[in-house]
């Protein structure tokens, strides 16, 4: 790696430009110097991190543009500590950034989720910044030891050096400057209480800690006895981590591993390390987060793997080798085999990718399946924020359920804890011949639906099921080890291994014939068919799906992005044995012409519509309905 040329002291003013920080980058330049920060070494694992990135990518356009790199030269990260002018300047000879590239990446922050990690930054102004890195914002840790920072950076394939300066607060300076060669240097001014970061053996303590994976060579310049001049020297192995053997890592340096490849400064919550030798070579290291990413959901977020060929860096977030149902998963993989140009396109279209891919996810589904024996504390939490993701696996690549299976935790109506389905399956009831489950949007709703009054009255443990995910997911998962799994909440569901009075079924609908013809005719706009039901204990009436038809709460959803969808017509179920059925077929027995019967059907129907979360058709109508006939019965009383 080449000497740096001296930036001149002061460039001409008529070449200096001064410019605003962005209001979010202002936020969090106030947050860094102002809050009281416990770690303050996170600037130097950043701004490495940093330095690494940028020779991984001059690398990879080299491999196209030779040019770039020029003859002889040996990339790496160089570190030089100067006592006398109180400076640390971090020095790489990568990609580098133009004029233009500096102001963008060094005053704006324009990753989503910007204000979110403000606000959790500002709510805990006096914890560490360990979540700094999640936001593209590593660069301003500098600040926590630096009161001044100059940036010089040249881009490859450029003549073109410029200066960034900033005190941090309000605003940076961009000035022409001199460098002899491509890539970046940081000139931190330390304050007055960091100086220690000055001192060669911390710096080599940190890099050792933080860095000693990286592949690139970091060098440290050390003065030597004053007959001789400083020397560099490397401070790291530089040994790929995911090429070495497992037993020769420690704990320490795979959290480092993750801390670089996922920029979350929490430890992960487990991880996974492989490699495949055979007719095709290729190793690799996943990682399961400890909490989830602000785009978790975000429909433009970017998710996969780090992709290495060779040991060269080809690909950021690979998601050709990581399904999108897996799209928490962090790590890295290296293929002997992939050819060094690999595009997305190629990358799709690859026998060997799908290789790849079914490793990964195997590995990953072993990793997940050990933590669910091993640690089940840690894998309950691993569930409670990715569950929702991992469900999607399910509906997305079907032929994994069997896998998938053994990890899929659910509330039941037995169990508030999420359990798993094995494990209601060995809880069945003997002569219990399915596994029911119902849909809906809380717990609390679906203990109280009218649909599972009968299984709950028989001691059937029902699976509740209340993500987003679960009303298309669950399709995937038709049985439990052998044992089918039924929607409680439609019309083919009937009360898990209990045998149907036929006789007194017979008299039900004779009894009700009349009733059930006139809701039949009264509500035709909105069900299509009355019938009695044998699943209800309690309630009047519950509405039921049929085959193919959506669960209430998805139509709603389905209807708030696409309100001209068809609207579905379920089945109304009544309660032959419930007090009000029973008077209102006496009531249309005595005088079919009375006009409250169209009413109390209405109200039926509206009852149905509440208990299991939907909106009555005419909210207004129907309170005024329901003070009409609190009104008569005060009246009588």
């Amino acid at each position: 790696m080449t000497e740096t040329q001296p930036t001149p002291a002061s460039a001409p003013s008529s070449h200096v430009e001064e410019h605003r920080f962005e209001a979010e980058v202002d936020a969090v330049l106030r947050l860094v110097i102002n809050s009281l920060y416990s770690n303050k070494e996170i600037f130097l694992r950043e701004l490495i991190s940093n330095a690494s990135d940028a020779l991984d990518k001059l690398r990879f356009r080299a491999l196209t543009e030779p040019g770039l790199v020029p003859e002889g030269s040996t990339l790496g990260v160089r570190l030089e500590p100067d006592a006398s002018q109180k400076t640390l300047t971090i020095a790489d000879n990568g990609v580098g950034m133009t004029k233009d590239e500096l102001q963008k990446n060094l005053g704006t922050i324009a990753k989503s989720g910007t204000r979110e990690f403000l606000a959790k930054l500002e709510a805990a102004q006096k914890s560490d910044v360990s979540q700094i890195g999640q936001f593209g914002v590593g660069f301003y840790s500098s600040f926590l030891v630096a009161d001044r920072v100059e940036v010089v950076s040249r881009a490859a394939g450029t003549n073109e050096a410029w200066k960034w300066s900033s005190e941090g607060t309000g605003g940076f300076k961009l000035a022409p400057a001199e460098r002899t060669e491509q890539g970046t240097s940081i000139v931190l001014h330390l304050k007055e209480a960091h100086l220690d970061f000055l001192r060669t053996w911390e710096l080599e303590r940190l890099v050792r800690e933080y860095s000693d994976y990286l592949s690139w060579p970091i060098e440290l310049k050390k003065e030597r006895e004053k007959s001789e001049e400083a020397a560099w020297e490397r401070v790291n192995k530089g040994t790929a981590l995911w090429q070495r053997s497992p037993k020769d890592v420690t704990k320490e340096q795979y959290e480092e591993l993750y801390k670089h490849l996922s920029h979350d400064w929490q430890p992960p919550l487990a991880w996974k390390h492989f490699k495949v030798e055979g007719t095709t070579e290729f190793s690799g290291v996943v990682f399961l987060p400890s909490r989830a990413p602000f785009d978790l959901f975000a429909p433009d977020a970017k998710h996969g793997l780090r992709l290495h060929v060779k040991r060269v860096f080809v690909m950021e977030d690979a998601d050709g080798v990581l399904p999108k149902w897996l799209r928490f998963v962090r790590g890295v993989v290296d293929s002997e085999d992939l050819p060094l140009n690999v595009s997305r396109e190629l990358l799709q279209d690859s026998r060997l990718t799908k290789t790849i891919r079914a490793q990964v996810v195997k590995s990953t589904l072993d990793l997940l399946a050990d933590l669910a024996k091993d640690r089940p504390d840690d894998y309950a939490l691993f569930w409670k924020t990715f569950g929702p993701v991992l469900k999607e696996g399910l509906h997305f690549e079907p032929d994994q359920a069997k896998k998938l299976l053994p990890l899929l935790r659910y509330e039941t109506t037995k169990s508030e804890t999420p359990t798993s389905l094995l494990d209601v399956k060995a809880r069945m009831k003997e002569g219990q011949t399915d596994l029911p489950y119902a849909l809906g949007e809380s717990r609390a709703q679906l203990i109280a639906s009218p649909h599972i009054e009968g299984l709950k009255k028989r001691d059937v443990e029902v699976v509740l099921m209340t993500d987003a995910v679960d009303g298309w997911a669950v399709q995937g998962l038709s049985e439990v080890d052998g044992v089918k799994l039924v929607d409680a909440t439609k019309a083919s569901a009937s009360a898990s291994g209990d045998e149907v009075d036929a006789a007194k079924k017979e008299s039900d609908e004779g009894k009700t014939k009349a009733l059930r013809d006139r809701m039949r005719a009264r509500l035709e706009e909105h069900v299509s068919e009355v019938r009695i039901s044998t699943r209800l204990t309690e309630s009047p009436a519950c509405l039921v799906l049929q085959e193919g038809g959506l669960p209430p709460h998805l139509e709603r959803l389905l209807r708030g992005s696409q309100p001209d969808a068809p609207k579905q017509k379920r089945i109304l179920e009544i309660n032959p044995d419930h007090a009000l059925v029973a008077g209102l077929a006496a009531l249309l027995e005595k005088d079919a012409n009375d006009a409250r019967i169209d009413r109390y059907v209405d109200l039926v129907h509206a009852q149905a519509l509440l208990a299991e979360g939907s909106p009555p058709e005419n909210p207004a109508e129907l309170a005024k309905s329901f003070a009409d006939l609190l009104t008569e019965s005060v009246g009588r009383a």
